[in-house]
């Protein structure tokens, strides 16, 4: 059941949320995927949410391309009323995982990132992996540097999966779960694969087609399903769509939920 278009709540819930461990400033949520499935047009989704009005903190591309549009390893803030002032979940893009060899991100840098091995700034390279003396190594991260959150985003409209990348995202998915990081995903597009949603996103749960390919998702990478989150990214519309925030909102306050638990959890495991 959803409530389309009373965001109040929810809203109010991850507006008002706030660490409570001294050591972590903000919350950290890292997105990954294939190339293409709107990581970076989702920070922009939720900061429009947020700020309440259409944002675009992550830059796009407005081409389909089968290289990521995203290079380098950077942390994306939310403004917060007066400048200077930052809502306390942060968000990481990274570039997108390709099907062909040396191509977009290896996953050993994003089992890297979740560690807190990255440094922002850190320019991917998809021939060979960060070491522990480059540059661009932290080699003592902070409770704050690690990842809370880690995000798969997949697009309705795509193929399948191929092999190569599906490889790829079960490595990452694993060094997740050895590091107790809580997942989940999130499916971008909705409207675009299936004309049900494009003529009304309320169908988004009705819809059979959409219900299969959350299925099919769900099964090819061992995500349970109540961990799926159908959502439409901003992209054309110029102003805010109650409908398009109900979807955002409501993956947003599960992640803000896992993400304090893994906080508590892993703060506890330091003392």
């Amino acid at each position: 059941k959803v409530s389309w278009g009373h965001n109040e709540e929810d809203l109010k819930y991850v507006k008002d949320y706030q660490p409570e461990i001294d050591d972590v400033r903000h919350l950290r949520v890292l997105l990954y995927g294939p190339v293409g499935t709107g990581k970076s047009s989702f920070i922009n989704s939720v900061s429009s949410v947020l700020v309440g009005r259409t944002t675009q903190p992550a830059g796009v591309s407005a081409t389909t391309s089968d290289q990521s549009h995203t290079k380098k390893y950077e942390t994306h803030k939310i403004q917060k009323g007066s400048r200077g002032n930052f809502y306390p979940v942060v968000f990481n893009d990274i570039m997108g995982l390709e099907e062909k060899t040396g191509g977009g991100v290896r996953a050993d840098d994003i089992k890297l990132a979740m560690k807190g091995h990255l440094k922002e700034g850190y320019k991917f390279n998809p021939a060979s992996s960060l070491s522990s003396g480059d540059l661009g190594f932290n080699p003592s991260p902070s409770l704050d540097d690690r990842v809370h959150v880690l995000v798969c985003v997949y697009s309705a409209n795509s193929a399948k999966i191929n092999d190569p990348v599906l490889m790829k995202m079960k490595e990452i998915r694993e060094a997740a779960s050895d590091l107790g990081i809580p997942q989940v995903a999130i499916v971008t597009k909705v409207d675009e694969a299936c004309g049900e949603t494009e003529k009304d996103l309320k169908n988004v749960y009705k819809s059979k087609y959409m219900k299969k390919k959350m299925k099919d998702f769900s099964s090819s990478l061992g995500i349970p399903m109540n961990c799926i989150f159908p959502v439409k990214n901003y992209s054309e519309e110029i102003s805010i769509d109650e409908n398009v925030n109900t979807l955002i909102l409501s993956v947003l306050r599960l992640i803000v939920d896992i993400g304090d638990d893994f906080i508590h959890k892993i703060c506890d495991q330091s003392l």
